[in-house]
C-alpha cells in the first residue's frame, strides 16, 4: 500500500511536468545537447531526490533488515500489480517524450527514456528488500517490466500509443470499515483503496482504422478491479470474514487529447489528466454480481 501512495503521486506529479515542458518548448528536430544534457541532470536530481527523501521519511519509520525477498502476488487481487504497471508506462512515457523534446534519435528515446520507469522503480524496489516490513518483490519486478514493455513494444509496432491505461475512481463502503489502511477522505481513499479502483485498457478506434468515419477521440476500453478487501491478504477471523472478488468491465472512454481543442489552455489541460478514464455506460462482469449493467461509471 505505500508503495501505491508513491508511485502514483509520482505518476501524477511527472506526467504534469512533462506535459508542461512540450507545451512551451518546441520539439527540436535534431539534437539539442544544451536541452538533453540539462534533462539528464534534471532527471538524475529528481530520482536521486526522491529515492533520499523515501529512505529519510518513510523507510526510517520501519526496521531495517538485511536484503530479503516476499511473495505479495496474491495480494489485493493484484490489483497493486497493475498499479505498477501503469506507473513504469507513463514514468517511461514521460521520459520518450522529454527525449524527443530534446532531439534525441527515436532508438535512443527507447533505449534510455522508455526504461526509465522500470529502472527507477527498481531502485524503490531495493529499497523494500531492505525494510523488514515489506522486502524485494519480484513479482513488482515484473509488473514494472510489463509497464515498459507495453509502451516500447506499441512504439516499435505502430510509432504511437494507440492504446493508453487509465485510471478511474468510486468511493465505496469498505474505507468506512477500515479508514486507516483505505483512507479517511477521498483524495486518500483514490490512492488506498482498491475497492474503487479499476485499471483500464484504453484503445483508439480511428487509430486502428484510419479511413474509417469513427471519431478520432472515441476509444473502447476494458476494465479490470476487485472488491471486497480489507486486508492484503485473505483473512478469516471471529469478527470478520473476507469474500473478495474480480470485476471485468467493457465500456467507452475518451481521447482527450484527439479532441485537439483550439485553447492552448485547454491542450494543456487535457494533456495532463488524459491517464483518467472518462466516466461512460458500462458492463460489468464478475462471478459475484453476474451481469451488471451501469448508466455511468466512475
Amino acid at each position: 500500500m505505500k508503495k501505491s501512495i508513491y508511485l502514483l503521486f509520482l505518476l501524477s506529479t511527472i506526467n504534469s511536468y512533462s506535459q508542461n515542458k512540450t507545451s512551451f518548448w518546441t520539439i527540436s528536430d535534431t539534437l539539442h545537447k544544451p536541452r538533453r544534457n540539462s534533462l539528464i541532470a534534471a532527471e538524475t536530481l529528481m530520482a536521486a531526490s526522491s529515492l533520499v527523501a523515501l529512505d529519510q521519511l518513510w523507510y526510517s519509520e520501519y526496521p531495517r533488515s538485511s536484503f530479503q525477498f516476499t511473495n505479495d502476488n496474491n495480494q489485493w487481487k493484484q490489483m497493486d500489480k497493475i498499479g505498477h504497471i501503469m506507473t513504469s508506462y507513463y514514468i517511461g512515457k514521460v521520459g520518450v517524450d522529454l527525449l524527443d523534446w530534446s532531439g534525441v534519435s527515436e532508438k535512443n528515446q527507447l533505449i534510455y527514456g522508455a526504461t526509465a520507469g522500470f529502472t527507477f522503480l527498481t531502485a524503490v524496489e531495493i529499497l523494500d528488500g531492505f525494510s523488514e516490513e515489506w522486502g524485494f518483490s519480484l513479482g513488482d519486478i515484473a509488473a514494472n517490466a510489463a509497464g515498459t514493455g507495453i509502451l516500447i513494444g506499441q512504439e516499435l509496432l505502430w510509432k504511437e500509443q494507440r492504446v493508453k491505461l487509465k485510471y478511474s475512481f468510486h468511493q465505496t463502503k469498505y474505507a468506512r470499515i477500515k479508514t486507516e489502511l483505505l483512507g479517511n477522505n477521498f483524495i486518500e481513499q483514490s490512492i488506498k483503496d482498491y475497492n474503487g479502483q479499476t485499471y483500464w485498457l484504453s484503445a483508439n478506434i480511428w487509430s486502428f482504422a484510419k479511413e474509417s468515419k469513427f471519431p478520432k477521440w472515441l476509444n473502447i476500453a476494458v476494465g479490470y478491479g476487485a472488491e471486497g478487501m480489507l486486508y492484503g491478504e485473505i483473512l478469516s477471523t471471529n469478527n470478520f470474514n473476507q469474500n473478495p472478488y474480480r470485476q471485468f468491465y467493457l465500456s467507452f472512454d475518451i481521447d482527450l487529447v484527439k479532441l485537439n481543442p483550439k485553447s492552448k489552455f485547454l491542450k494543456s489541460v487535457f494533456s495532463v489528466i488524459n491517464f483518467i478514464k472518462i466516466p461512460a455506460p458500462t458492463l460489468e462482469i464478475s462471478n459475484k454480481k453476474g451481469i451488471k449493467f451501469h448508466y455511468l461509471y466512475f
